[in-house]
């Protein structure tokens, strides 16, 4: 049987994870001791990689030391970033630009007055980050309607996750506008996680069997997830073709992928390729 392998039209790394590997690539070449704060990205392969040419991660400034600090691309604190430049780190910011601009805004809605509420899967590191961008304006972070408050103040400003889907955006951002009587949205999901999205239904739809690659702990890549399984029941979240049952795609004749933010060609082709010679 000859099988049908498709990548989605949008598919893999975006430009925030790109650059942030060619800030850390160009980095390694420091004489001093080269860490990131946290995971660079959601893709523990890449960060293996990097660890092995010399990159360590670091999960506090204690623990990094000292040497060349590289802000992961989903952010951190601005409290974390002033510190480590006071303790003489060389930081180097490879916080994705789109973040930057999800900081900003919760910074300037906070200072404008407004309580904060950030559409976003609480404890994820992006979020943590605006977390702290804006401060104790910060009333709420929810990804569904259940984990709102049961009361809001009654002018609140929102900012989203830049990898939310539009389904659970506008499900928590309707409930926002039942409980609060001002309400002010900067629409701040990234273009790249919508066009993925939207690319990722459309293989799905008329696929046999659909693969999303990426990180288990890429909340971009669990979104993909979401929105393909149930458009095609046999969709497989994998880092890695070991996850991968063959027999599952013995009688399959048309397999889709797509990939995560995170996600580099390189992984991506290796799927292709393991599919093809299932």
């Amino acid at each position: 049987m000859k099988r049908t392998i498709e990548i989605a039209e949008n598919a893999g790394a975006c430009y925030g994870v790109e650059r942030a590997l060619r800030l850390t690539r160009e980095a390694k070449g420091d004489v001093r001791p080269v860490h990131t704060l946290g995971p660079l990205i959601h893709n523990p392969r890449v960060v293996a990689e990097l660890e092995g040419d010399g990159v360590s991660v670091a999960n506090s400034l204690d623990e990094a030391q000292t040497g060349t600090l590289i802000l992961r691309s989903h952010g951190t604190a601005p409290q974390i970033i002033a510190e480590a430049k006071e303790r003489g780190f060389n930081v180097v910011d490879a916080t994705c630009p789109y973040v930057s601009k999800v900081q900003q805004h919760a910074k300037e809605l906070a200072d404008a007055g407004y309580a904060v509420v950030i559409i976003g899967e609480p404890k994820h590191a992006e979020v943590e980050g605006i977390r702290a961008w804006g401060g104790k304006a910060v009333v709420a972070v929810a990804d569904e309607p259940s984990k709102l408050p049961e009361t809001l103040p009654a002018k609140v400003g929102v900012v989203i996750q830049t990898t939310q889907s539009e389904k659970r955006v506008n499900a928590v951002l309707s409930c926002v506008r039942e409980l609060a009587d001002e309400v002010l949205v900067k629409e701040t999901v990234c273009n790249a996680t919508q066009v993925r999205q939207r690319a990722a239904a459309e293989l799905a739809s008329r696929v046999d069997a659909m693969v999303v690659i990426g990180g288990h702990n890429s909340g971009n890549t669990h979104r993909l997830y979401e929105v393909c399984k149930p458009l095609c029941p046999a969709t497989y979240h994998i880092e890695s073709t070991d996850e991968l049952d063959p027999v599952a795609f013995k009688a399959v004749e048309h397999v889709g992928i797509t990939a995560g933010a995170s996600t580099p060609a390189s992984q991506i082709e290796e799927v292709k390729r393991y599919l093809e010679n299932l």
